[in-house]
């Protein structure tokens, strides 16, 4: 199986202070791969070491074998950003965003308008090709940045929480992109703050905390792992969660509680493990 990403001892630091830490994993050509942590945790600077940005302090990063340090033009020409921050600019129109891309890119004409249109007709943006950027929603101007990260066919796209304020209907619009994206065989990591948003779209999950990575596997993995059943107690305020392997258990503990008062049993899900691991919710 092709690798896509590998990372390997990966440290960062700025001013002595370590903020990535022996930071190793991989991802597989075809894989979305979702990466999780509180904010702090180094999601963001793996993010920018990933796309060259930054260079790791120590460590070695290639995507499709190239090596991030030694080789940027060739890594950079692989792959794809869709940054949280709107990046397209507002006061061109939406084909002249695409066109500027594609000519820092050096894609020749007639391919150039070729794959302009296809990525627009894509995104379901044709209609608005000459609209000022500064008059679309914030949902099309979204989709714009993933039809202009698709301008020159990259291996693999970066997704820095690309549904961050959107509305609802709007996510899962850009739910189905990424997925038929990803049915197609690009390679994608996705951060993001919302957990339904990884448990749809993500083949295998990696939570970050403190600059390291503290647990890797799918969503079903992780849940064997961790429990898949859970009892939740109110005590006062708070509420208590207790793992336990299956449903069945969870359900046979609660059972045999003289007082049920305030207690409950459920499936575990995904933001249940991420607490349980960090210690705190994702804000």
């Amino acid at each position: 199986m092709t690798v896509a990403v590998h990372l390997e001892n990966v440290h960062k630091s700025y001013n002595n202070i370590p903020v990535v830490n022996d930071l190793s994993f991989t991802i597989n050509a075809g894989e979305m791969f979702g990466l999780l942590g509180p904010n702090g945790a180094g999601k963001s600077t793996t993010i920018r070491m990933l796309t060259t940005l930054t260079k790791p302090t120590q460590g070695q990063i290639e995507v499709f074998g190239y090596d991030v340090v030694s080789q940027p033009i060739l890594a950079k020409q692989r792959l794809g950003v869709v940054l949280q921050a709107v990046s397209v600019d507002g006061d061109l129109t939406v084909w002249e965003n695409m066109e500027l891309h594609a000519r820092l890119h050096h894609i020749a004409n007639p391919g150039r308008q070729r794959l302009i249109d296809q990525w627009l007709e894509y995104v379901d943006l044709a209609p608005r090709r000459n609209s000022l950027v500064k008059t679309l929603s914030g949902g099309m101007k979204r989709r714009l940045q993933i039809a202009r990260a698709l301008l020159h066919q990259p291996q693999i796209l970066f997704l820095d929480e690309p549904t961050v304020g959107l509305d609802p209907q709007t996510r899962r619009r850009l739910w189905e992109i990424i997925r038929d994206l990803n049915k197609q065989g690009m390679t994608m990591l996705l951060t993001t703050h919302y957990m339904d948003e990884v448990e749809y779209l993500c083949d295998r999950i990696g939570i970050m905390d403190g600059g390291k990575l503290i647990s890797l596997g799918t969503l079903q993995e992780l849940r064997s792992t961790h429990g898949e059943g859970l009892v939740i107690k109110q005590v006062g305020e708070r509420w208590e969660y207790v793992f336990f392997p299956t449903l069945e258990d969870a359900n046979s503990y609660l059972n045999q509680q003289e007082n049920k008062t305030g207690m409950m049993v459920r499936p575990s899900n995904l933001e249940d493990i991420f607490v349980e691991l960090t210690g705190r919710k994702l804000d």
